[in-house]
């Protein structure tokens, strides 16, 4: 068919997120290869992809120099445990560059399969750290409505979207949420909990999955006070707006805005999804205890840190810093809000959400339409899919030039008149 997609018997693929029934009766949307800020299906069907595959494509599709780097590192060691004392050199070298570049120095990197694992790393040493200043009852942990914290348990239990923990059961105990938008809400279940009784909150600076929605203006730096003057770890989730889809020429959001936060969980744009890997930046305050000898923290992956992913990590640091990508998606920041805004006067669209990192949200006025929607500018050569209710999600490469925008631009005012 033209979009990609093929029906007939039911194939092995169980897709995360789906209607398996709706897929098997529709077939899959199927993609065969990228290049730059596009995707084609099998039929060899160009489509601008507005998502970057999940948030994560930050320099675009087909670059050859990471895949050269991993095949490299494959060939003379593919991966060793770093368990104990015993560590790969290029794991150490990615560890190193990405201290450099921590928002708070001497921070310390753990190496983890991806964003899910970077967020259960971080509750687990939230708890483990309090336990080690011997406050034992410091376990609560805090997140906030329309929060996505990936799917492993930790973060089904943190989040603010009630339909992803539906149907599990309290899979942790001592999760609470606050209103996303309101810095009181936060004051008010601290007065309820009693700070001596929470370990850490837990902060995307843009809500990603749970809708696309910017920080209301002085958020940000009001919860890190709030959880300063609380002595709460604060802990950024920065699995979407790291490695400068924030903007602002930023690595990460929590250095654009000064957070200063004990803990970073990232992913995504950490390999531009060339190869799964997430890391955790631990401030060294809360690296101490852990730092001066005799404790162990029993916690780890096998795959954390693997050598063929942190090749292409090297690589993918390489070509954003070689390319001035944090400027490219500095640009994208006004390129979005000056092409998008404009979509409002759809009857279709209730409001477009931009000007904040290069990520934009356009909001359906109806929901429900959103699955179709998303069919129907797939015939139009557009790539996207819904987050939260009905929004569409914006958030491409950093290579997607000026002109692309303004054809994407052109593209989604067609499908959604």
């Amino acid at each position: 068919m033209a979009d990609g997609s093929s029906t007939g018997t039911p194939g092995s693929l169980w897709h995360g997120f789906a209607d398996m029934g709706a897929v098997t009766a529709r077939g899959p949307f199927v993609v065969t290869r990228g290049e730059g800020a596009r995707i084609f299906d099998r039929d060899g069907k160009s489509y601008l992809d507005a998502t970057a595959g999940l948030w994560f494509t930050n320099v675009g599709h087909g670059r050859t120099e990471i895949a050269d780097a991993v095949a490299r590192q494959l060939g003379s060691l593919a991966h060793y445990s770093n368990f104990g004392d015993i560590a790969s050199d290029v794991t150490l070298q990615l560890a190193e560059e990405l201290g450099a570049i921590a928002p708070v120095a001497g921070s310390k990197i753990f190496f983890t399969s991806g964003g899910s694992d970077s967020i259960d790393t971080a509750v687990k040493l939230a708890r483990r750290y309090w336990v080690e200043q011997g406050r034992e009852s410091k376990r609560v942990v805090v997140s906030r409505t329309k929060a996505y914290h990936g799917m492993h348990a930790a973060g089904t239990s943190l989040a603010g979207i009630p339909l992803n923990h539906d149907g599990y059961g309290e899979l942790m105990h001592d999760v609470q949420n606050v209103d996303w938008d309101d810095a009181k809400s936060l004051l008010g279940l601290i007065e309820r909990v009693g700070a001596d009784n929470i370990a850490a909150f837990f902060c995307e600076p843009i809500i990603g999955a749970g809708g696309i929605y910017l920080p209301p203006e002085g958020y940000l730096a009001e919860v890190r006070s709030i959880c300063r003057d609380h002595d709460i770890l604060f802990v950024v989730d920065e699995v979407v707006t790291g490695f400068g889809r924030i903007g602002g020429e930023s690595w990460f959001a929590s250095a654009r805005f000064g957070l200063e936060p004990d803990m970073i969980t990232t992913a995504k744009g950490l390999t531009s999804g060339y190869v799964p890997m997430g890391a955790v930046f631990i401030a060294p305050w809360i690296a101490e205890p852990f730092f001066a000898g005799g404790v162990w923290w029993r916690h780890g992956y096998t795959y954390g840190g693997h050598a063929g992913a942190a090749a292409a990590a090297l690589a993918n640091l390489d070509i954003i810093r070689r390319e001035n990508l944090l400027a490219e998606a500095t640009r994208l920041e006004g390129d979005l809000a000056s092409a998008l805004s404009s979509l409002t006067d759809l009857d279709a669209v209730a409001e477009v959400r931009t000007g904040l990192g290069a990520v934009t949200a356009v909001q359906l006025a109806d929901a429900a339409t959103a699955p179709a929607v998303v069919r129907t500018l797939r015939e139009h050569g557009v790539s996207t899919r819904a987050a939260g209710q009905g929004a569409l999600q914006i958030s491409p490469a950093f290579v997607m030039t000026t002109a692309e925008v303004g054809e994407l631009a052109d593209r989604m005012r067609a499908a959604l008149s």
